[in-house]
């Protein structure tokens, strides 16, 4: 509660972010109860209620208390880890206006990881470090015994400068607002369920995952008039909507056409029952501006080198406080499910 009125009181922290590390072999008396884990995210819920800037989503909080996260997909942690290490950080800048500037990273690696993985993931933080704009000007090294850690843990934080007039915030969406999407949806995703389970689907899906600053300052070259920036990562594009429309208490109406979904996402997607809206992104932001605004940003937007398939979606509404609403393709109207578990492993 003291982080959450102090981040309140404080004009240069725009949010805080609440973790509970997983201790390691021989130091569980360092891990909180579940009682605990569950007292502190009812105190961040409450909190989060009245105002205080928090980064998490509420929809994670199971997780947290009951430590479920899944584990990562072997096959894809070089493929990953070194680019979305990069990308996540500096995302997470972009969305709240600053333009990223250094990062720093550190390694936990696990006894016998093999050093040209190793490097491969280092090559892969170099190149998208460098596409970003950023320098890495820390780290450290540990090496965890063998099973201590899976395989390779990576966590970088960020500095970045926040840009003048930009006030974004999961809160300040407004009724009237056009929904906007930077990119199709649920590549990411769909990419990490193909890697990591044997359906024998042959699809030709890559993941979305970029760093978007350009994306980002883009828009903010066309109009500093902008609500609310997210980056659609976990629980995908649905949850991002649900949270900001309980945060903002707004309703939200979709239309089920001008969602952007390339044809492969959609054939995984039919085949296997999900809903491309949640399934992950790792290239793709849910941008909320006003209607005056919003084919200027569409425009600009579909020239970008990430964001060719830029679209608004929807609306926001002052009907249904914390509700999101679809318009099917035969023109009904339904509620859009609430956000359930994880469909995929916690990658970052």
């Amino acid at each position: 509660r003291d982080v959450c009125l102090t981040a309140m009181k404080l004009p240069n922290v725009r949010a805080v972010s609440f973790n509970f590390h997983t201790p390691y072999p021989d130091t569980k008396d360092l891990a909180l109860s579940r009682k605990e884990k569950a007292d502190c995210c009812a105190v961040i819920t409450r909190m989060m209620r009245e105002g205080a800037p928090v980064f998490n989503l509420k929809s994670a909080f199971p997780y947290l208390i009951n430590n479920t996260f899944p584990t990562p997909c072997h096959q894809c942690v070089v493929m990953e880890d070194g680019k979305l290490s990069i990308c996540g950080t500096v995302n997470d800048l972009a969305c709240m206006g600053a333009k990223p500037l250094c990062l720093t990273c550190s390694f936990v690696i696990e006894e016998g990881f093999p050093l040209e993985k190793l490097e491969e993931i280092a090559s892969y933080m170099e190149e998208t470090a460098a596409e970003a704009g950023v320098k890495i000007v820390a780290g450290d090294t540990k090496v965890a015994g063998k099973g201590q850690v899976d395989h390779i843990f990576i966590t970088t934080t960020g500095v970045g400068k926040l840009q003048e007039g930009v006030h974004t915030s999961g809160a300040f969406a407004k009724p009237g607002d056009a929904v906007i999407v930077t990119g199709d949806i649920g590549r990411h995703g769909c990419t990490i369920l193909l890697a990591r389970e044997d359906l024998g689907i042959d699809a030709d899906v890559k993941s979305d995952c970029a760093p978007l600053w350009g994306t980002v300052e883009s828009m903010l070259k066309t109009t500093k008039d902008i609500h609310v920036i997210r980056d659609a990562t976990r629980g995908g594009v649905g949850t991002v909507l649900y949270e900001i429309a309980e945060e903002s208490h707004v309703g939200i109406r979709l239309d089920a056409e001008k969602i952007p979904v390339e044809g492969a996402v959609q054939g995984v997607c039919s085949m296997l029952g999900l809903d491309p809206l949640y399934l992950a992104n790792e290239g793709t932001l849910v941008v909320f501006a006003p209607q005056k605004e919003a084919a200027a940003l569409v425009e600009t937007l579909q020239k970008g080198k990430y964001s060719k398939n830029a679209a608004v979606i929807g609306e926001v509404t002052d009907a249904m406080p914390g509700k999101v609403t679809l318009k099917t393709e035969i023109g009904s109207e339904t509620l859009l499910p609430l956000p359930g578990g994880e469909l995929l492993p916690r990658i970052c």
